[in-house]
């Protein structure tokens, strides 16, 4: 018994101390001793010195003969390779030196249990100590659980169950399961725990404050336009019923042409009945005005009709004013989306690979907004408002257009009061001029073979939105 104390001292001091900590708090295990500790076992080898010359012999055996040199009791564990080999040649070393070498040499290592000495490889004790830390920590887990059962009132269980397992809040052994029918929480974990959530899950089971946004569309379109226009036609004949011949065989008739023939409740131009229905068409300087409101006819002519002029001046002057306003309003809760919707879809038909198919697009004014309320009596709105009208002028294989104006923001508002967030003001202004060439450009003269054409068209787009808190 004194060999295995003398022994044991020896080589715990000098291989196993940090071992036996490392394993004791649950810690991989070092693979070796230091230095240090090599250099300080070297003083502290301790057993009666011995000869040793093994060669190519069994490591099991090796260690068993040591054993019982050094008198002490030794178990191989399985992991030990049965057919390792020792070749080592040793004069007057203390025999548990010669232990220590042989283990180091092998790469084994050993636990001392009571007066019982187990060698066994690195990855057997390191396998051996995480298997006791797991199983300590399992242990340590294994605490009584409590179950609270929590209905919420006003926030969403599937939400707070998502908070709490994704913060983290509960222990691993803790569980959260929810039952939507009744909007309940049921929580298993240990008491401390579970009155911190307890004491949490009051503080996010609160009322929120809902504001109500109202949003003011207003479009202005101011269109104005002038224009004024001519025309001429003249009329010469030459023909024996008229008396004017040329006396000459050929030709002894002719005909200019180029008269007005204005259609509407006012006819400009010659009547002249022994005329022909081709004699009786035609315009020299044709320039009216379309659709114009007012006309000017003049028309003079021989009493034999053998020649006649006729002049007709069209003008237009059109002002108009067109105001429309959308006031789109939602209420929602603080930080929730809310959409108002109104207008029509718009079916657009497409053919590919001989297959129709209809889609529907919307034409309508949208409003979609997410407030947040401040804790200076503020909201912030992200605000995506969106107002869509077809344009069937504007078609492409039947399927219009459409006209969207569009403002996406995030705005900040005090309760209650108006602010713009978005406007457009876009102006159109056309001159054009049609003449006659040539006769056109003589002064003064020149005006009664022109057409004007002055038109402004001017649309203007505001977007007024309106936040009010509604506490209660």
């Amino acid at each position: 018994m004194r060999s295995i104390r003398v022994w044991m001292v020896s080589i715990t001091l000098a291989l196993s101390a940090t071992l036996v900590t490392a394993g004791a708090q649950g810690t991989q295990p070092q693979a070796g001793p230091t230095q240090a500790d090599q250099q300080s076992a070297l003083r502290r080898f301790s057993g009666t010195p011995i000869d040793v010359d093994y060669q190519a012999a069994n490591l099991r055996t090796v260690l068993r003969n040591l054993a019982e040199i050094g008198n002490i009791n030794l178990v191989i564990d399985p992991t030990v390779p049965p057919v390792a080999l020792v070749d080592l040649r040793l004069t007057q070393v203390p025999w548990d030196q010669v232990m220590d070498v042989v283990l180091r040499s092998a790469q084994l290592t050993y636990e001392v249990e009571g007066p019982v000495v187990r060698v066994m490889t690195r990855e057997a004790l390191t396998r051996e100590k995480q298997s006791e830390a797991d199983q300590r920590k399992a242990t340590q887990h294994a605490a009584v659980l409590d179950t609270v059962r929590v209905r919420l009132n006003y926030a969403s269980a599937a939400d707070v169950k998502s908070l709490l397992e994704t913060a983290r809040l509960i222990t691993a052994d803790g569980t959260v399961d929810l039952d939507e029918r009744t909007n309940m929480l049921i929580i298993r974990d240990n008491a401390k725990q579970l009155a911190e959530l307890q004491q949490l899950i009051v503080e996010l089971d609160k009322p929120e404050p809902q504001v109500e946004i109202e949003a003011q569309i207003m479009q202005m379109n101011r269109d104005a336009a002038k224009a004024l226009g001519v025309q001429w036609g003249i009329n010469g004949r030459v023909a024996p019923d008229l008396g004017n011949t040329t006396g000459l065989g050929f030709p002894n008739s002719g005909t200019v042409g180029g008269r007005v023939q204005q259609q509407g409740p006012v006819t400009q131009g010659p009547t002249d009945p022994r005329a022909a229905a081709t004699e009786r068409t035609g315009t020299a300087v044709n320039l009216p005005v379309p659709g114009a409101s007012s006309a000017l006819g003049l028309s003079l002519g021989a009493i034999n009709g053998a020649f006649g002029i006729d002049m007709a001046i069209t003008a237009l002057e059109r002002q108009g004013k067109v105001k429309i306003l959308s006031t789109p309003r939602v209420t929602t809760q603080n930080n929730k989306q809310a959409e108002v919707t109104q207008g029509f879809q718009i079916p657009i038909q497409t053919q590919q690979n001989n297959t129709v198919s209809v889609t529907f697009k919307d034409a309508a004014l949208k409003l979609l907004v997410t407030p947040q309320i401040t804790g200076a009596n503020t909201v912030i709105m992200r605000i995506i408002l969106e107002n869509g009208q077809p344009d069937f002028s504007r078609a492409v294989n039947g399927n219009p257009s459409i006209n969207t104006q569009r403002a996406e923001t995030s705005v900040q508002v005090a309760d209650g009061i108006r602010t713009v967030i978005g406007g457009i003001l876009q102006t159109t202004e056309t001159n054009s001029v049609d003449k006659t060439p040539g006769i056109s450009n003589i002064p003064l003269l020149g005006w009664l073979f022109k057409r004007t054409n002055t038109s402004n068209d001017s649309q203007e787009l505001v977007i007024f939105i309106t936040p009010r808190i509604i506490r209660g």
